[in-house]
């Protein structure tokens, strides 16, 4: 009677462990830190799932023993182990190592470079493309990939289609001033997209309701923290749909990516040390106050706002901090607002659109409100704003053919990811930052 062939040891990740408590497996990943302890090795390994620690005895395993002693961080590994319940090693689970095989040994003589020390801002965005293996940056990218799928899930709930809007364009969305303009085929000129709204308006009359999810560019030179040139939006667009119907959508929106993220992401939120009581209390209604309340609100704060002005980082902590969810405020300044939003008919001088600024200080996560439905103002708007008509005819056909009121929002990824993270910086949300001064790596 032939003998049965022994089961192969399976092949799991680090966040798959805790289901195979007692048995053997393989892991394939990093060594990401070492401690020796006499005659015990403490490796401490990471595959891009989560970290384990592994124990190693000279006495029981005297060859892997060797092979480990002194191997070098960020050496890639491929462990078989035993794991057992740890309470005290990282994510409850360590794995005693029977077997070692080294992929690749980084040398000794260019040693990893991003060692377990601190380092100064400037050396780590020179080396993103290491830093990210850190449990930290590892962290944010994912609760990043779960907002998007959230999002996503969300929008799909919702009755929306997704219709991508191109990244070359021929003319401004939102201003000239901070468009990043690139050579096109035979000397033509195209910028960067700075949004996709204007082409997903072009889509909602197809479709009804859409929404596009992808990078945008702004050449702005700011510096602060809340600011990347390179950036995601997701910006959804609706026919026959209002201001009101755009800031209920956000709501949603924005509550749903919060609570798959504390659901779904409490391994990584811990990680960070995020607060996540902060982040089980966002879900709708969220509060509401036009900018006449806003700027009244401002004033009592000893805050020098005046009637007409935008507000900056500074004005939005003051409005936000009062609320322990994100603040809608709607009803604008026309003058300070896009050229294609719809004024208010029952005050002209305002626009029907909204903010909606994250709680604990971190500023604008939505903007939008209804579009202009009328041709004749849309024209009027494009020369006032001194943009060029003969760019825009396309985006005119859409009030020349079967108009009708419509609105829509974008939503910044980074700036939300960067809230629900607790991160000090949006440059560590998205895995290559791009910034004023920096394009490398």
């Amino acid at each position: 009677m032939a003998k049965e062939k022994p089961a192969e040891t399976p092949v799991v990740t680090i966040e798959q462990v805790g289901k195979h408590e007692g048995a053997e497996v393989v892991l394939r990943g990093w060594l990401y830190n070492l401690r020796e302890a006499g005659k015990l090795l403490f490796p401490i390994f990471r595959d891009g799932t989560g970290v384990i620690q592994g124990v190693v005895s000279q006495k029981e395993q005297p060859g892997v023993f060797e092979s480990l002693r002194g191997l070098t961080q960020e050496s890639s590994v491929i462990v078989t182990g035993r794991i057992r319940a740890e309470h005290r090693a990282p994510g409850g689970y360590e794995i005693s190592v029977t077997a070692l095989e080294i992929v690749q040994r980084v040398p000794e003589s260019d040693p990893y470079p991003i060692q377990l020390k601190e380092h100064g801002v400037d050396f780590l965005l020179d080396r993103r493309h290491l830093w990210i293996r850190t449990p930290r940056q590892a962290a944010v990218l994912r609760l990043r990939d779960e907002a998007i799928r959230a999002a996503r899930e969300y929008m799909n709930s919702q009755g929306y289609t997704l219709t991508d809007a191109p990244i070359f364009t021929p003319a401004a969305c939102e201003g000239t001033t901070t468009l990043f303009e690139v050579q096109y085929i035979d000397d033509e000129k195209a910028y960067l997209t700075q949004s996709g709204q204007l082409y997903v308006e072009a889509t909602a009359m197809a479709l009804g309701k859409v929404y596009c999810f992808g990078p945008t560019f702004r050449a702005e030179k700011s510096k602060t923290r809340r600011h990347l040139t390179e950036f995601w939006m997701l910006e959804p667009e609706a026919a026959y749909a209002n201001l009101d119907d755009m800031m209920a959508l956000g709501e949603g929106l924005v509550s749903h990516i919060v609570q798959s993220a504390v659901k779904n992401r409490a391994r990584e939120l811990e990680t960070l040390k995020r607060d996540t009581a902060k982040l089980t209390a966002v879900k709708p209604p969220f509060p509401r106050i036009t900018y006449d309340e806003a700027i009244e609100i401002l004033q009592k704060r000893g805050n020098p706002a005046k009637w007409g002005d935008d507000f900056g980082g500074d004005e939005e902590t003051i409005l936000s901090s009062q609320f322990d969810r994100p603040l809608i405020v709607h009803r604008y300044p026309a003058a300070i607002k896009a050229f294609y939003m719809q004024p208010d008919p029952q005050r002209p001088e305002l626009a029907l659109g909204f903010d909606m600024l994250a709680s604990e200080g971190y500023g604008e996560i939505i903007g939008g409100g209804e579009r202009i439905s009328s041709y004749d103002l849309l024209v009027q708007r494009l020369r006032e704003n001194h943009l060029p008509e003969e760019a825009f005819q396309w985006y005119l056909d859409l009030r020349r053919y079967g108009s009708v009121p419509h609105a829509g929002f974008g939503l910044g990824l980074e700036r939300t990811v960067a809230w629900v993270c607790g991160t000090e910086h949006i440059r560590e949300v998205i895995p290559f930052p791009r910034m004023i001064y920096r394009v490398y790596p």
